[in-house]
Parts: structure tokens; sequence; C-alpha cells
């Protein structure tokens, strides 16, 4: 069977269902179109459209041996997008609840900012250390971290070797996270 584009319904659903590549792709060239047209029609976006008929035909050759088509392939395509339609707006239409109740706490002005009083604490503790570390080290992280100069200019600023950059960035980033894994084991310590 050469002329796949003259076969029916019921023909590609048996040559599907024995795993013909050919009469998937039959299939798919004859319905995405107006699938596509049919769930687009009902969502109203474009990519979400594609979407779910993409699905579809990873779902319908997934499942084609256990499928039992006949000659109503279109009418389970089409049934098939249908479902796929009512759970796409059901999705959105959940998304867009949460968004909503997100926007009217953030509107209302019910929202967290504990978040915001730790990062400060944290920004604190962050800074105590950094003013803990020896004077020439803690100079050249701030210039590299803080000011975002790179090794060479803080080098030809400070008039030292760019080895001797890099290993004072290095030393000073080192001491924070031992300090910092310590603050986090004692953390650990006191919550539990």
């Amino acid at each position: 069977m050469s002329a796949y584009s003259e076969l029916n319904d019921q023909e590609l659903s048996a040559l599907l269902k024995e795993g013909d590549h050919r009469a998937y792709t039959e299939i798919y060239n004859r319905f995405k179109a107006p699938l596509y047209i049919h769930a687009y029609n009902k969502l109203r976006n474009t990519e979400e459209a594609k979407d779910l008929v993409q699905e579809l035909f990873v779902s319908l050759w997934n499942n084609r041996e256990t499928l039992n088509l006949g000659s109503h392939l279109s009418s389970y395509l089409y049934t098939a997008v249908r479902n796929r339609v009512f759970r796409a707006i059901s999705r959105l239409g959940l998304e867009c609840n949460y968004i909503s109740s997100i926007q009217d706490s953030v509107n209302n002005g019910t929202c967290i900012t504990d978040y915001r009083a730790r990062e400060n604490q944290l920004q604190e503790m962050i800074n105590r250390e950094i003013d803990a570390l020896p004077p020439k080290m803690r100079e050249i992280f701030l210039l590299s971290r803080k000011n975002n100069h790179t090794h060479l200019e803080i080098a030809e600023k400070l008039g030292i070797a760019e080895p001797t950059v890099k290993k004072q960035v290095n030393n000073a980033l080192k001491k924070l996270r031992v300090k910092f894994g310590m603050f986090a084991f004692l953390i650990l310590l006191v919550l539990h």
C-alpha cells in the first residue's frame, strides 16, 4: 500500500495499531490542521492549541496497540481534542485563580514580609563577617565583589600582583564559607 492518502480511516487505524509509521504520518498530516483549528477556536491561544494537538498525537502513537478506533478515527480524535481543551481550560482557570489570589494578597498588603526581615538579618551577618576580614583582604574582596572590579584592575589600583589579588579573594571566600557553614550548622542545632 504505497498511497496512504487514499486509505480510509478504518484502514489507517488498522495499520496504526500494527505500528505502521507511514499510516501514523498520514493520520497526522490529515488531521493536525483541523484539530489545531478546533482547539484554537476554543482556547484562543496558539501555543496552547499546538501543544494540545501535539500531545494528542504523541498519546495516539504511544497507545496505538490498545485503542479500538475502527472507522471512528476522526470522532475519536475530535473527542480527544475536546476533552483536552476542557482540561486545559480547567487548568488555566486554576492558574488564573491562583495568580489572582496572589495579586489580591499583594494589593491588600497581606503579602508576607518575613523574608525581607530575614534577608536584612543575613545581609547584616555577611557585612559583619566581611568587616572581620584582615584589612587588606577586606579591601581586595570589596573591590572585587561590591565594586565589580577585575583582578587586573584591583592589582593595578593597589600596586600588587594579579595572582596576589586572586589568592586574597579566594582566601576571603574560604573564610566566609567556613563562617557561614558553621552558622548554618548552629541554626540547625537551635531549631531542632
